[in-house]
Parts: structure tokens; sequence; C-alpha cells
């Protein structure tokens, strides 16, 4: 009965977003939705999925990030600025408007993190309409509102199958990402 409650809770909760998340969450077996932690944003708490995943980015020692995006970010940057100099492992594939904001931003932070060996941003122009994270052991889907970006929602999960259909989606999009471009950094 436990089971079948969770996976009622979260079913309602993925309804909220659901036009948000790719394609693939449809084909995750529903006897493992119980298994995923969605959280989404209100009108009360509008920064509620920054939270979540500003709290699993402290616990992490590894981050590949698709489509990441400014608007969960940004609020986080000290974070990540912190966790790039205790050593975690941190890619992120983006826009190139995105790269230029913090660029832009914050250039001399920005700066300093692009000389560290384990902090990597490439660049892609034909991005997801949503964000795929993987962490140590779970995985991060950011759902955006497409025409201000803004993060409705944070989907994670440590499911073997999500798993392992974000680790294809991101090296399939790493794959075809370049280095920000010379320019972009002198600016």
């Amino acid at each position: 009965m436990d089971d079948l409650i969770n996976w009622v809770e979260t079913e309602r909760m993925l309804r909220d977003v659901w036009h948000w998340l790719p394609d693939a969450v449809s084909k995750i077996p529903t006897e493992t939705w119980a298994e995923l932690n969605v959280t989404v944003a209100d009108p009360d708490a509008p920064y509620r999925p920054v939270t979540r995943f500003e709290s699993l980015l402290e616990e992490t020692t590894m981050l590949r990030y698709l489509r990441p995006e400014v608007a969960l970010m940004d609020p986080c940057f000290d974070i990540l600025c912190q966790q790039v100099d205790d050593g975690v492992d941190v890619t992120l594939i983006d826009r190139p408007k995105c790269h230029a904001y913090f660029l832009s931003m914050y250039p001399e932070r920005s700066s300093e993190l692009l000389q560290r060996d384990n902090f990597t941003v490439l660049e892609h122009d034909q991005l997801p309409p949503y964000g795929t994270g993987l962490l140590d052991e779970r995985v991060i889907i950011s759902c955006y509102e497409q025409d201000s970006g803004v993060v409705q929602a944070v989907v994670d999960t440590d499911v073997s199958v999500v798993r392992e259909w974000a680790h294809s989606i991101y090296e399939s999009y790493r794959s075809d990402a370049r280095p920000i471009e010379s320019k972009q950094l002198a600016e």
C-alpha cells in the first residue's frame, strides 16, 4: 500500500511538469516512478527546484550537465565555485548565450574557473529543451519554461534505467560540443 501511495503522489507531481520532460521519461517503467524525486516551483516557493539542485550539488564529487541554464546555475554559482575549488570535476554543456552571461557577470571568477583542470565548459547550438545532469549516483532532469528559462521543476533519481538514458543523451551532445571560442574568453 505504501508503494502505491508513493507512486500516486509522484504521478501527481509529474502530471504538472510532464509537458516539460523528455519523451524518454514516459518509457520509464511506472513501478520506478516512486523512486523519482519531483521538486516543483509554485507561487509560495518559486526557488524550490533550485534549492533542491543546490543541495545535490553540495554533496557531489562529479557533475556533468547538459543545458544547466542561467536560472538554475546563477543562484548556485558560489556553491559551484566552492565545489570546483574543493576538487569536484565539472563539465557543463550549454548554449553560447549562457556562457556569455557568466563571462560578463562574473568575469574574474569565470576566468579563474576556466583555468582549472577540473572545470570544463563546452557549448552547443542545438540543445534539448530540458537539462540533464549526471552526479555521483543521481541524475537530474531540469524543466524550464521555454519563453523565460525559469526553472519549473527538477526531477532527480538514482534509478539505473534513467541514469543509462541520461548518460547516453549527455554523451551524444558532448561528442558534438565544442570549447568556448577564445574571443569569448577575451571579452
